[in-house]
């Protein structure tokens, strides 16, 4: 046997261990009843593994993605910059006419896609709309009433509503709801068939339920808002398929966006301000895996949820489960991407 032989058979075995490692803390956590239910995929080259845990109906269970949904939403508006619809330098009032007053004028199409534009993360009256079950138009009303937190395009903080008015821009410039247009131009190209932004004609018990802590009319469970198409974070889907659409990124061809534009949405666009962002994908060094090369992209989600790509690696890790990012992020969708990306 070769040294080179002796060494590669070593690394496969470290992988394989590592990886068996991240299977079995999901494992536990479900076993434990800690985590009601799980999915996990690695994908590595040609290798894949994908297990469903606990309450999981096997390898296709539908759950929750939550703010995943965003570089999903973003994907729609880049479509549209390619056709010459939208360009990222417009000012978003340009499209979205009663946005307007203040600085609102100096917030571009850009702005909303780097989380730079100094609209909230969520409105102040989040919660009473929700409760009302307001339609999302009322969503965008309120968003164009909301004050800036700060000067357009002076920092980076996480805003929701940003990707709300980007979504907006889309159904307005398409004429189509923004559920029908992704899955005409981004869900169906990449046979992402389990994939929709709202239920997608389900019922409810066809998909993992989130752990919250009190059932509501208006909560992650209710008929509400698994069917309101939030593009900040309603869409539903399996590990295989956002494993698919972050392969359309980690490597990029021309399909349903040019490879170029594909390319420039996991690359910095926010330089010189506080916080990398790329355009839709979380994209800072460490946001991930401890050993994740930097030019890792991704997203997690408020539901429990996280997927990852890194390209140095040729690496995607999707962990989808049912107990919230603020309870699970620390103890496990974090630890299991470290072990993930330590394999490799």
């Amino acid at each position: 046997m070769t040294r080179r032989t002796l060494l590669l058979g070593v690394a496969a075995a470290l992988q394989k261990g590592r990886i068996d490692a991240a299977i079995s803390k999901v494992q536990a956590a479900t076993a434990s009843g800690d985590v009601a239910a799980a999915a996990l995929l690695v994908k590595q080259g040609s290798t894949v593994t994908n297990k469903g845990f606990g309450k999981a109906r096997g390898l296709n269970e539908v759950f929750l993605l939550a703010s995943i949904t965003k570089p999903i939403t973003v994907t729609a508006v880049m479509k549209l910059v390619e056709q010459g619809k939208v360009s990222l330098s417009d000012p978003v009032n340009r499209h979205i006419p009663e946005f307007r007053g203040g600085d609102r004028g100096r917030v571009t199409v850009k702005m909303l896609l780097t989380h730079s534009s100094g609209l909230p993360d969520m409105l102040p009256d989040n919660e009473p709309l929700r409760k009302r079950h307001a339609p999302l138009k009322d969503f965008v009303a309120e968003t164009c009433r909301t004050p800036l937190l700060f000067p357009p395009g002076t920092q980076v903080k996480y805003q929701s509503m940003g990707i709300l008015l980007a979504a907006e821009i889309v159904e307005r410039k398409s004429n189509m709801p923004l559920r029908d247009y992704l899955k005409k131009e981004v869900f169906s190209p990449l046979g992402m068939n389990a994939t929709s932004l709202g239920m997608g004609g389900r019922a409810i018990a066809a998909t993992a339920q989130c752990q919250v802590p009190e059932k509501s009319d208006w909560d992650w469970n209710s008929p509400y808002w698994r069917d309101l198409g939030a593009p900040w974070g309603g869409a539903l889907s399996t590990t295989s398929d956002v494993a698919r659409f972050l392969e359309f990124f980690l490597h990029p061809r021309d399909g349903i966006l040019k490879a170029s534009t594909a390319q420039s949405m996991i690359r910095n666009q926010t330089a010189g301000l506080n916080k990398p962002w790329g355009l839709g994908f979380m994209i800072e060094p460490g946001t991930f895996g401890k050993t994740c090369s930097p030019q890792t992209f991704g997203h997690y989600g408020s539901t429990g949820t996280v997927a990852w790509a890194d390209p140095v690696k040729d690496l995607i890790c999707v962990l989808l489960t049912t107990k919230p990012a603020a309870q699970s992020r620390a103890g496990l969708l974090g630890p299991v991407s470290d072990l993930v990306a330590a394999a490799v």
